[in-house]
């Protein structure tokens, strides 16, 4: 596909600044995002480790960690990672969401429902529907109106996170629909974009 082959050189020139450059946290985070966005997500843990132990400032806002932590299985670890960023963006309603997703994946989706943080200014009005959803406050159809009026981001949303839902809920024919579709219909340039693509390949999805 031609969006790998661009991945593909675009991982190359972050090769070669990190050669040159070889303490610059920065450079091992913008890595780890092209090889996730590649679907090499155990070589993207290593990339934001690195930059870690490079500089533990960053630690709170390596969310891009907590994504790649869910799709090798390591929910505590994802969790946890979450929780950290929750506490310099608590009004953020994916960080939020992605630790309700960990947290139903190895405790179960009573634990996620009852452990699910408060968050009430997120300025993004599809984000805002998604976490209503979880919360158990609208419907999905309320989520892909919301959506709707979003434009094609928003779309892609509302079809994203309905399908991460619907996989916690072991509903995989659901999980499956939403999540190809916000992959396959709705294209935008955006990390989350990437991740959908991830998640096909990981689950085997055509």
């Amino acid at each position: 596909m031609f969006f790998n082959n661009s991945l593909e050189h675009q991982l190359q020139r972050w090769n070669e600044i990190i050669h040159g450059q070889p303490n610059n946290p920065n450079a091992y985070i913008q890595r780890g995002m092209f090889y996730f966005k590649l679907g090499k997500i155990e070589e993207s843990i290593q990339d934001f480790d690195t930059a870690e132990k490079l500089d533990s400032k960053i630690t709170p806002y390596l969310w891009q960690r907590g994504l790649s932590y869910y799709y090798v299985e390591r929910f505590a670890d994802g969790a946890k990672q979450f929780e950290i960023d929750l506490t310099v963006n608590a009004q953020d309603v994916e960080e939020t969401v992605w630790r309700y997703l960990c947290i139903a994946r190895y405790l179960g989706v009573s634990e996620a429902r009852n452990s699910l943080l408060t968050v009430k200014n997120d300025p993004r009005k599809i984000m805002q529907s998604v976490y209503d959803f979880f919360a158990g406050n609208c419907t999905p159809d309320d989520v892909l109106n919301v959506g709707k009026l979003q434009g094609i981001k928003g779309n892609f949303y509302s079809h994203l996170y309905l399908g991460l839902y619907y996989e916690t809920e072991n509903n995989f024919e659901l999980a499956q629909e939403y999540i190809v579709k916000a992959a396959d219909t709705y294209k935008i340039d955006d990390y989350m974009w990437y991740l959908a693509q991830v998640h096909k390949k990981v689950r085997q999805w055509p």
